[in-house]
Parts: C-alpha cells; structure tokens; sequence
C-alpha cells in the first residue's frame, strides 16, 4: 500500500522547492465557491515569498464547485460540483496557465458532496454526503477518469444530543490514514468518526469501526499529527478540539483530551458561532482551526511530548465566516476565506511560534469561496 504521508511529503517538498530565492516563487490556488454569486472555481497566483496574492479570475464555469482535491499526480483536480453527471465529481486538467479543462464527471448516486479525498494509490476517490448520510467510492482509471460510484450509508439515527443538527448521519470529511489502508469520516449526526477499511486494488471500502467524539461535539473535520500517531478532530458544535492516540495495526483510536477554541466570554455576542476547518503545520508543532461567527483562528501549540494542544493565539481573519483555511505547502502563509464577505485575506506564519500576523492590505475578492486548494507553479 502506497503511503499517504510520504506521498503528501513528497507533493509538499516539490512545491517547498519553489519557494527557495533562486527559484520561481509563484504556486497556483484555486477557489472553490458557492451560494448565488459564484460562477465557478476561481483562480489566483500566490507568491511565497513576499506572501502577495493575485486577484482572482473564474478558471472554471461550473454550479457549486465547493470543496476540491488534487490528484496526487498534481495536475489534476477534483470538485464536488453539480456538473454534467448530475450532484457529483468533476474531473479537471490543469493548464499552464491556471485555466482547467473538465474531462471528466460521475454522480455520487446520493446527493450533493460537500467533502472529497483522492487516494494515493490514484485508484479511488471518495466524497462525503452531509444532506443523505452518505460516502461514495468512485474507482479511478489510470487517466484520472471516475467511474461509477459505490453509496455506502452511515447507521442511524443521529445521537440527537443537537435537535436540530443531530437527528440523522451527517458525514462532513472525508480522508485517509497515513499509511492508506483505512479511510476515516467524521460524521456531526453520529458525533463520532467512522472508519472503513480500504482495498485499493478491487478498489472497495468495507465498514471497520467507529470512533466515538464527545456527545453533542458534531465532529466536522480533521487531521493526522505529522508523525502519524495522533488525530486531531474539529467539533462543530461544541467549538473543541478532541485529540486522539491513533493505532495504525488495528484502525482505532483512544480519545487523550478535548480543549475549547474559543472561551465562552470570545463566543458571547455572536448569534452563531461554530468550528469549521483544522489544520496541521508541517513542522507538527502547530494546529490551526477556524472559528465562524467570531470570524477567528485559533492557534495551538501541539507538542508531541504533551496529549493537549494548548492555546496561544485567537487571530481575526479579516473577513466574515471563514469555513475554510489552508497554508501554504511550506507553511509559511496561512490563507482564510471569507464565505459571507466574499474575501480571500493572507495571514504570515512565524515558523518558531506558530503565531500569526495579518499582511497589510492583502485581501483580494472572490465570491462565496468555501474552499482554498494550493496546486503548482503557473
């Protein structure tokens, strides 16, 4: 089995040259978008090293390409869109000059995506369904093309703590072990993340186990620690991060500690407040996770000698409702998007303490972007 990790470190590495003063320092990002004034996936140029971002222009006409992937190859992405095949994945080829060509698209058989991951075997990708309760398998052909999906529902009903979010399965993300053999989809109905374990060569997936969150949390989103031991999971509704020690043999995992990304005095006042999107730092000493509603990142220190990521920075994005943030491949740059102010804002990254700072008049437009994928030099 191809391992994640080092296919990850591999994609980041090449981009990590680029960013070296005697190279080309300009990487490619695009946005995907939703809501009624999007078109389409957008893109933008990124320089890494003074951290300036390009205004963005549409690279793709398509209805609510939320959420994107690359494929491990780098020039290919994916959308949850609703494309030619109906709700569904779009298959992109990325041109040299940011423009991308659809060449392929399938339906999930079940409903709108709102989460999608390639493997790194290339052989499968698979898409989260909020609305149905639902993962899809699509097999992969040696091109990148989809093939027709495989619905897997997740058990019900929902844990109920939550009335109004929690009465049936919500998977929100979907992603792999580091070593590839299990796929892990954190579901906000279930409070808890399923695990199924993956044939990349049929390809299938078949259910393996089940995670448990604290009742009520509303798992959404999450992320391996870079060593592989350890995840890390976003709550929702709760605004927690509950780590956990992971075992790689048996695909379980044994719950450490859950920390609050925001005091409850930082979420008084806003009429709505939840956790959005996690990240972790290449070096493995930081967590980042987004706060809407406070309109915030928070920023931890996670020490691997300690089991709780401690708190050391809630950082204003600059923008209204960020339900995504992404760094840039080497870490350098953190980018937060503004769903509600329709704004793309650049954060620096001070690589000793994690701590961010807001670059000065580096806000460029896009409409309703929900998602920030970096890909490869122009």
């Amino acid at each position: 089995m191809i391992n994640l990790k080092q296919a990850l470190l591999t994609l980041s590495g090449a981009m990590c040259v680029f960013a070296l003063p005697v190279r080309a320092e300009k990487i490619l990002v695009f946005f995907g978008t939703g809501g009624a004034h999007a078109q389409g996936i957008y893109r933008a140029s990124f320089d890494t090293r003074t951290g300036r971002l390009e205004p963005a222009a549409l690279a793709a006409k398509i209805g609510s390409p939320g959420f994107l992937a690359l494929h491990p190859d780098g020039d290919k992405l994916y959308a949850a869109a609703n494309g030619e095949g109906g709700q569904g994945v779009t298959g992109f080829r990325i041109g040299g000059d940011g423009v991308l060509n659809a060449f392929t698209a399938a339906p999930t058989g079940d409903g709108q995506a709102c989460h999608l991951a390639v493997h790194p075997s290339r052989r499968l990708l698979l898409t989260a369904q909020y609305g149905t309760g639902s993962v899809a398998l699509f097999p992969l052909d040696t091109e990148g093309r989809l093939g027709a999906a495989t619905t897997h529902k997740h058990p019900g009903p929902g844990t109920g703590v939550v009335a109004q979010r929690q009465k049936t399965p919500h998977p929100h993300w979907c992603g792999f072990s580091p070593d590839g053999r299990f796929a892990l989809v954190p579901d906000l109905g279930l409070d808890g993340i399923m695990v199924y374990q993956i044939d990349a060569t049929a390809p299938n997936i078949a259910r393996h186990g089940f995670i448990a969150a604290p009742r009520g949390a509303g798992p959404r989103h999450m992320r391996f620690s870079t060593d592989g031991r350890r995840i890390h999971l976003l709550n929702e509704l709760s605004l927690t991060v509950s780590t956990y020690a992971w075992d790689a043999e048996t695909g379980s995992a044994r719950l450490l500690t859950t920390v609050p990304t925001l005091s409850e005095t930082e979420k008084a006042g806003e009429a709505h407040n939840s956790a959005a999107e996690i990240l972790t730092h290449p070096n493995g000493r930081f967590l980042y996770a987004s706060n809407r509603g406070n309109d915030t990142v928070t920023v931890f220190r996670a020490d691997p000698a300690t089991t709780a990521p401690e708190r050391i920075q809630v950082q204003p994005v600059r923008g209204a409702f960020p339900r995504n943030i992404n760094l840039s491949p080497c870490g350098n740059w953190l980018l937060a998007a503004g769903a509600d102010s329709h704004t793309i804002a650049v954060h620096k990254v001070d690589p000793e303490t994690g701590r961010l700072t807001y670059q000065t008049r580096s806000v460029i437009s896009v409409p309703a972007p929900i998602c920030i994928l970096f890909a490869r030099v122009p």
